[in-house]
């Protein structure tokens, strides 16, 4: 059965055997769909700056990129059969849990980031695999193995010491409400890959991606429409049209292919290992563009959420 493996939580891809042919294409490209995840919140921190706000930009988020991803569903869907899995249930199951892993995990993720850093969001978000397991065994009768709360326990020490330096420097209560909308997020994201993978299994994932992507764009819409007035649209400058334009792109269509194409070179094991570049690439990208200090703390923080996920990956996988 496929799985969902990628470096960010925003993407479903198939692994396939690892090629023994051109390894090191295969490593770039999952470095670079990476990389490009992580700018995501730096650029959302840019669009915040041109006073989009989170509702407007999410919609022009999800309705800028999603056009590109149903065209690629029905072309695949157009060169195949009809999934004998396909059927009406099928269908509103898979927009449902559309909705949640790709609307309301962005929703609460872009709302986080309005409170905390890119680099401190990034490293909460990086947290989901944990909690994957966790509500695996809690809800799915997955099996449980000690590692993952140790893992837990690792990660969780990272983030607590990147949680009490920026709650001394822009206040607890800010820091506090940023970092349990982005922890929902995570958590949402989670519970999104448990109920996802069955219905990628029965009718693949470019068909699936098309379906749960719609319903999130249609989610986004309907919640710019009933928040928003169209005229804010026409009010946005240039700027802010053409950063709406690059996270649509450059931060959710282009690596989501990436790791696709990176997928297709090397094993799901090795993506997910070098997708532990992510959030040090998020500091450095912060650090460069955004001008954000990077301290002592917020590298042994990320050195410490590195180690408990990466371990336990690397641990999953064996």
């Amino acid at each position: 059965m496929p799985t969902t493996t990628s470096a960010d939580p925003e993407v479903v891809t198939t692994p396939e055997p690892a090629r023994a042919s051109a390894p090191w294409a295969g490593y770039a490209l999952a470095a670079a769909g990476a990389i490009l995840f992580s700018a995501k919140g730096v650029i959302i921190k840019f669009a915040y700056a041109e006073k989009v706000d989170t509702e407007t930009l999410l919609a022009l988020r999800m309705g800028l990129s999603v056009p590109i991803y149903v065209a690629i569903g029905l072309i695949a869907l157009s060169r195949q059969a009809r999934p004998a899995a396909m059927n009406g249930r099928m269908l509103a199951a898979s927009l449902a849990i559309g909705v949640l892993g790709y609307w309301f995990a962005s929703y609460t993720d872009f709302l986080g980031l309005v409170y905390i850093s890119a680099p401190f969001e990034r490293l909460i978000l990086f947290t989901y695999p944990l909690f994957t397991v966790l509500l695996g065994a809690a809800f799915f009768g997955q099996p449980f193995r000690m590692r993952a709360l140790l893992a837990f326990a690792l990660s969780y020490a990272g983030l607590a010491l990147v949680f009490a330096k920026d709650a001394e420097a822009a206040g607890f209560d800010a820091v506090r409400t940023g970092a349990a909308l982005v922890l929902c997020s995570a958590v949402a994201f989670a519970l999104y890959q448990l109920l996802a993978k069955p219905r990628i299994g029965a009718i693949g994932p470019k068909l699936f991606t098309c379906i749960a992507m719609s319903g999130a764009a249609v989610a986004s819409l309907i919640q710019f429409l009933l928040l928003r007035d169209l005229s804010v649209l026409a009010e946005l400058s240039m700027r802010a049209w053409f950063i709406a334009i690059v996270l649509a792109t450059v931060g959710t269509v282009a690596p989501s292919f990436l790791l696709s194409a990176a997928l297709h070179r090397i094993s799901a094991q090795a993506n997910a290992v070098i997708g532990t570049i992510s959030p040090v690439a998020t500091l450095a990208l912060a650090a460069l563009l955004l001008g954000e200090r990077v301290t002592a703390t917020d590298l042994a923080g990320a050195g410490l959420v590195l180690a408990g996920v990466g371990w336990f990956t690397v641990a999953e996988r064996k």
